[in-house]
């Protein structure tokens, strides 16, 4: 059986035999906010099945494939979709694509979700830098023994999300008159919405925002020393702020209203996020 070193590797070379292009800035798309790879040029698309030991996702909004090509001139590696612990994967798994772009030399991930709205200030549709994450997942991709050519044993996570990468998103957001809020980020199993009592807990214990998915990745970038930023959009409010029903059709939805702004901040934060310029 093969290590995840060697999987990881694998899976790398797989991707860059089929393109000319050296990515160094990854970008992981959530639920409804897969649109961006479809204005990649020059693009390579590889369906997820298509990498050798790379998860599946089965998650509805996530088209699970790997785009690589520009955006503008940057060459960029983009996940349109991803996998979740509640499809049944472990959380070395759902880490995975992580290690394979840490393999493939990107050195900075974007990492999107769509979340709920915990904080009373948020409203649906807004987006959030997420600036510290509570993992409430009851798993940690780290777990098991450790592998030195990822990273050291315990890992610091006390910048887990890049302040200065924040800072660019906040001066380019102002550029196009956005507001950019930011927030903690709750990850839960899923794959139920969270109950109202459940989101009042984790408003008490400093949650602006609740999804399924991201720590694992922060986590396991954190490891191999891959720099994050992480945008949420509020697709809904949670459980019990607002009288109605939660439902993912509305989380598709909201993603696909917001697009068009959510995409033109990555265009503006992008070529800011490449120390060397593009290649």
């Amino acid at each position: 059986m093969q290590d995840q070193f060697t999987l990881a590797e694998t899976a790398a070379q797989s991707v860059l035999q089929r393109t000319s292009l050296r990515p160094r800035i990854g970008l992981v798309l959530g639920s409804g906010l897969g649109g961006f790879a479809d204005s990649v040029s020059d693009a390579t698309r590889i369906p997820f099945a298509d990498i050798p030991a790379f998860p599946r996702s089965t998650a509805t909004g996530h088209a699970g494939q790997m785009v690589i090509g520009k955006s503008g001139a940057l060459p960029v590696a983009v996940m349109q979709g991803r996998v979740h612990l509640y499809e049944g994967y472990s959380a070395e798994q759902v880490a995975f694509p992580m290690r394979v772009f840490g393999r493939m030399g990107i050195h900075t991930v974007i990492l999107t979700n769509a979340a709920g709205g915990i904080n009373l200030n948020y409203q649906q549709g807004a987006l959030v830098l997420i600036r510290d994450h509570i993992n409430l997942q009851g798993a940690n991709p780290l777990a098991g023994p450790n592998d030195d050519r990822f990273g050291m044993r315990f890992p610091d996570m006390t910048r887990a999300y890049n302040k200065q990468y924040r800072a660019i998103a906040q001066e380019e957001a102002a550029k196009l008159g956005m507001t950019l809020h930011e927030g903690v980020y709750a990850a839960l199993l899923g794959p139920s919405y969270e109950t109202p009592a459940e989101i009042n807990y984790l408003r008490i214990i400093g949650a602006d925002l609740v999804g399924m998915s991201t720590a694992f990745e922060v986590i396991a970038a954190g490891h191999m020393g891959i720099s994050v930023l992480a945008i949420s959009c509020v697709t809904n409010m949670a459980a019990g702020i607002l009288d109605q029903p939660l439902s993912h059709r509305e989380v598709i939805e909201t993603g696909e209203r917001v697009k068009t702004s959510f995409e033109a901040l990555l265009r503006r934060v992008l070529p800011r996020m490449e120390p060397n310029g593009s290649e």
